[in-house]
Parts: C-alpha cells; sequence; structure tokens
C-alpha cells in the first residue's frame, strides 16, 4: 500500500469512530466534542491507536478550516430576526466579555503558574471566547430548548467572539516575540479585524445570493459546493487585507442563509453534514496532538485556572452586561455557565508553538485540560442547570423534512412535511377545523403505509405525515397550528406581518389552532363576526377591532368575505 492509502483508511477508521461515540453522547451524557477528543487521545501516541502526531502547523492548518466551515453552517442556519433581537448583548458579550475574561483568568493563571504577567494574559486571552462549534452542537444537537432570545444571545456570542480572541492572542504573542509597543499598533489591528471582516462578510455574501441565483450549472450538486467555495473566498479575502476570517465566513453565512436561493434545502443538508465532518475531524486531531501523560503533570493548577474561568472570571464578564440589557437572573446565570470552551481555545494554544514561544508547551497543556474541564462538567450539566432554573421550553414542532420547488425565481412556495406528534392540536380534527392561513393546502396525507387523499371531512391522527404547499411566510402560523395544545388563557404571538384566513373560518377553530379568542360566538364565522360589527355590507379594507384583535377585510367575491387579516397585540419575547 502506499503511503496515501494508509492515510485513507486511518482517516475513514477515525471518523467512523467519531461518528459512533456522537450515538453514545446523549447515552452518557457528555458533549460530542469530548468524545471525539477521547477518540483522538485513545488514537495518539500514547493509546491503543500508536499513532505519532506532532506537527502543530497541520493540526493549526486542519483547525482553521474545519472551525471556518462550522462558524459558516452556524450564520446559513441563524436568523435575521434573532440577531436584530440580540445584537447588542451579543455583540458586547463578545467584545467587552472576552476581554474581562481574559483579564481576569491572566491574573489568576500567572500567579497560580508563576509565570510572567503577559504569559499568563496570554493564557487567558486563549481561553477567553467560548466556543462556537460546542455551543452550536449542544443547543442544536442535545434537546435543550430555550427561549429564542435567550437562545439567539448564546450562539450569536459564541459564533462572534473568537475575532476578538484572536485579536487578544495574537496581539500579545507579537508584544512578547516580538516586541511590539502595545498601543495605536494594537488598536488598528482590532478595527481592521473586526471592521474589514463585517465589510467583506456582507459584500460576499450579497454577491453570492446573486450569484447562485443567476447562474445555471450543469448539474444540481454544484450549487451547494458552489456555496462552500463562496464562504471560503469570504473568509480568504478577508484574511488577506487583515481582516477576520472567522468574522466573515459568520456574515456571509447569515445573509445566504436568510435569502432566497435555487436548491436551498439540499444546501443546508449539505453544509450541516460538512460541520458535522469538520467537528469529527477537528477535534479528533486536536485529541491526537495532545500527550495524555502531559495533561497529569498540570492537572492541579488547569483545575484551579478553569474554576476561576468558570466561577469567577465567566460570570464578573456577564452579570453587568446582561442586567444593563433586562436579562433576569436565571437567564444570566445559565449565560454565566455556558461559558464552553472547545476547539478555539485549543486552535490558539497552538500559536504560541508555532511562534516558539518559551513555555509554550505549558500553556498548550494547560488550555487542553481547562477546554477538557469546562466541555466536561459544563457541556454535561447544561440540561439539569437550565431545567433547574425552569428556563427550558417543549420541543416545538418541526417538519420532518422539506421537498423543494427548485425554481425559487418563479415560484415562491415551498413543500413541507410535517408528522403529528401524540399531543398535537391537529389530532381528533378534521381538515376543515384547521383554520390553516389562506395560502397554505394540504398536497397529500400519508398514514402508515397509505395514501389519504386531503378532504375537509379527513380526520387526522397522530403519526399522520401531512405535506402542506406553502408561501414562506406564512410557515409560521403552519408551524402554530400542528403544534401542541395551548392553555387555555395562552395566546400565540404572531408576526408582525399578521395572520390570512379563509373568510369562513369559525371562531372556535381560529381559538383552537392559534390561541386567539375573539368575543364572539364560537359557532359564528369570521365573515359573520366582521358583518355583524359593522352592521352593514363589508367592503374591501373594511376593519373590525375586537379588543387587542384587528380583523381586515382583505379579498370579497360579490358580497361573500373571501380572506380576512388578523392582527393581535405583540407580547414580549420573554413569553
Amino acid at each position: 500500500m502506499f503511503l496515501i492509502d494508509h492515510i485513507i483508511l486511518l482517516a475513514a477508521v477515525l471518523i467512523l469512530l467519531g461518528i459512533v461515540s456522537s450515538k453514545l453522547s446523549a447515552r452518557l451524557g457528555l458533549p460530542v466534542l469530548v468524545l471525539f477528543l477521547l477518540v483522538g487521545m485513545l488514537a495518539g501516541e500514547e493509546g491503543p491507536g500508536g499513532i505519532v502526531f506532532d506537527n502543530a502547523e497541520a493540526a493549526h492548518t486542519l483547525g482553521t478550516i474545519a472551525l471556518a466551515m462550522i462558524l459558516f453552517d452556524g450564520g446559513l442556519q441563524t436568523p435575521m430576526h434573532a440577531i436584530k433581537q440580540v445584537w447588542r448583548p451579543a455583540s458586547t458579550l463578545a467584545t467587552v466579555g472576552v476581554l474581562v475574561t481574559a483579564a481576569i483568568t491572566g491574573l489568576a493563571a500567572a500567579y497560580i503558574l508563576d509565570i510572567p504577567l503577559l504569559q499568563g494574559m496570554l493564557l487567558g486571552a486563549i481561553v477567553g471566547s467560548t466556543d462556537a462549534a460546542a455551543v452550536f452542537a449542544l443547543l442544536r444537537n442535545a434537546g435543550i430548548h430555550l427561549n429564542k432570545k435567550l437562545k439567539a444571545t448564546l450562539e450569536i456570542e459564541s459564533a462572534s467572539n473568537d475575532p476578538m480572541a484572536i485579536f487578544l492572542t495574537v496581539g500579545l504573542l507579537e508584544v512578547l516575540v516580538n516586541s511590539m509597543e502595545p498601543g495605536t499598533s494594537l488598536l488598528i489591528m482590532f478595527i481592521s479585524q473586526m471592521g474589514l471582516g463585517a465589510i467583506v462578510g456582507l459584500a460576499v455574501g450579497w454577491i453570492a445570493v446573486k450569484v447562485i441565483n443567476r447562474i445555471h450549472l450543469v448539474a444540481s450538486g454544484l450549487y451547494p459546493v458552489l456555496v462552500v467555495a463562496l464562504g471560503l473566498l469570504s473568509f480568504g479575502v478577508s484574511a488577506a487585507i487583515g481582516g477576520s476570517g472567522f468574522l466573515s465566513i459568520f456574515i456571509s453565512g447569515v445573509v445566504i442563509g436568510n435569502s432566497r436561493f435555487v436548491f436551498q434545502r439540499s444546501t443546508f443538508l449539505f453544509h450541516d453534514g460538512l460541520a458535522w465532518l469538520s467537528q469529527i475531524t477537528m477535534f479528533v486531531v486536536l485529541g491526537l496532538l495532545i500527550h495524555p501523560s502531559s495533561l497529569l503533570d498540570v492537572w492541579f493548577e488547569g483545575l484551579m485556572i478553569a474554576l476561576v474561568l468558570t466561577f469567577v472570571a465567566r460570570p464578573l464578564a456577564v452579570i453587568p452586561i446582561l442586567a444593563l440589557f433586562g436579562f433576569n437572573w436565571r437567564q444570566i446565570t445559565l449565560v454565566s455557565w455556558v461559558g464552553l470552551r472547545g476547539s478555539v481555545p485549543i486552535i490558539l494554544a497552538i500559536f504560541p508553538l508555532i511562534f516558539g514561544l518559551p513555555g509554550a508547551d505549558l500553556i498548550f497543556n494547560v488550555v487542553f485540560f481547562v477546554v477538557l474541564i469546562s466541555a466536561t462538567v459544563q457541556g454535561s450539566t447544561l440540561p439539569w442547570i437550565a431545567r433547574k432554573l425552569k428556563l427550558t421550553l417543549p420541543p416545538p414542532v418541526t417538519p420532518a423534512a422539506t421537498l423543494e420547488i427548485t425554481a425559487v425565481g418563479d415560484v415562491d412556495a415551498e413543500i413541507v412535511e410535517y408528522t403529528l406528534g401524540e399531543n398535537s392540536r391537529a389530532v381528533g380534527r378534521r381538515l376543515s377545523q384547521m383554520a390553516l392561513p389562506d395560502s397554505a393546502v394540504v398536497a397529500m396525507i400519508t398514514r402508515n403505509s397509505k395514501v389519504i387523499a386531503p378532504r375537509g371531512s379527513t380526520t387526522l391522527c397522530a403519526s399522520d405525515h401531512l405535506f402542506i404547499v406553502l408561501k414562506p411566510d406564512s410557515r409560521d402560523f403552519v408551524n402554530c397550528v400542528f403544534s401542541g395544545n395551548v392553555g387555555s388563557n395562552e395566546k400565540t404571538k404572531l408576526p408582525n406581518k399578521g395572520l390570512q384566513i379563509k373568510g369562513n373560518t369559525l371562531v372556535a377553530n381560529l381559538r383552537h389552532s392559534y390561541g386567539i379568542r375573539l368575543a364572539a360566538n364560537d359557532e359564528h364565522s369570521i365573515e359573520q363576526v366582521i358583518t355583524e360589527a359593522l352592521g352593514v355590507v363589508p367592503t374591501i379594507d373594511a376593519v373590525v377591532e375586537l379588543a387587542n384583535i384587528q380583523l381586515q377585510v382583505l379579498d370579497m367575491i360579490s358580497q361573500r368575505i373571501i380572506t380576512v387579516g388578523v392582527l393581535l397585540a405583540q407580547e414580549s419575547d420573554e413569553t
């Protein structure tokens, strides 16, 4: 066998072991990144695998590419409305929060390890940021459901704080190794990293959407590859001109992910798989790089620094920032605890090795130990902490699959599959009672191995699969119709654009589907309610207000009301 044959075989075995270990994650209660690291350590020089790997530069290269792919996928999955909702607290945590965490941890590290203050600060900067791969994996794949504002804060902070940690690390290394004077040079570096990274990310993301929708490729499988290439272009251009490639590729992902483009669903699935492959590769390689015996030499010092980071530095950085933005004490406590360290600190800990800094081995080993402690303890206890703080929510309804209509330029619609759960509002009710948005149509129902033609008299059962053709702006409403039953006093928070329903929808069905309670007879239709309230034959754009609910006539045929718009007062994001 050639050398490359051995490498391919070895890579396949390690990736398969990583995938199998991800299946054990939920059973063991450990984050997947810990298991991936353990696979690498067991396969390494001091483990049963006996693989000798000590190339720090190769590990840094692989880690950088993998982290870029993970951040790109995170951007693709981050809704723009979530960023608009939490960008101020998240960006403050990603900058000021990282600086405060790094400074406090650095002071403690210098004292505990008995090293110069600047080297201690360097260690603090390396572990100063939370890890996007760890946070995304935990919040999106571990079955933890938080309210949208809290979840978005955690995810956007973790995705955007890497540039600050990288800036602090590189800046301190320049001071330590190249004797650069701290001051204006560091300030210029910070501005260029953040500013250029954001500008390039926005520009490439906007151009990418135009290119994807206008180019006609010979094979549909090339579209996800094109998106990857454009994301890497964003990273490369930004890094080449002095910006943050990580910030740039994340922002490009957000711009692309929140736009409509051809083969969107298949592209998302492709990138999700690519992000998982990147995680496995990155953590296994970083596990190969460490010698487990070297961790035993620093376990006590590493434990002390981890305790300071978790219980002192992170809370002191988080509490004043989130209190300023109106978060309650339970939310602040959870954000303080979700300071997961992962791949980024380990990759940054390779920098001193590459720079040839004296004592770099000590810093790398301590950082690796801190990451293991953080990921194991904080990651495994997060579900328990969230439940104790009463911040968990029931799992939302999610479609099992979305079938694409790829001609996005001509057809503004999606085909979505919903699987009804035992507690779905729709179970036991006829299809005509669902009060679906006017733009949503049930195309097919499957039950076990049978296909059922959708009729108004069709009674829905648990585990039914419904294929629904809908417009993207009505998807939130359709999700609501097939979610769990709401309590008698709950109302659904509707998007600002409002709900459009058929005029013959009954008041009772509107209440059951959306929790909207009209002060009217349950057996009356919305058309009857409007007509009785107006006292005259309604006209298009006529409006009726009932308490905090507004009904507007949108479409009529002769004197019949065909479509009605429903708007109600918006509730707090904390609901």
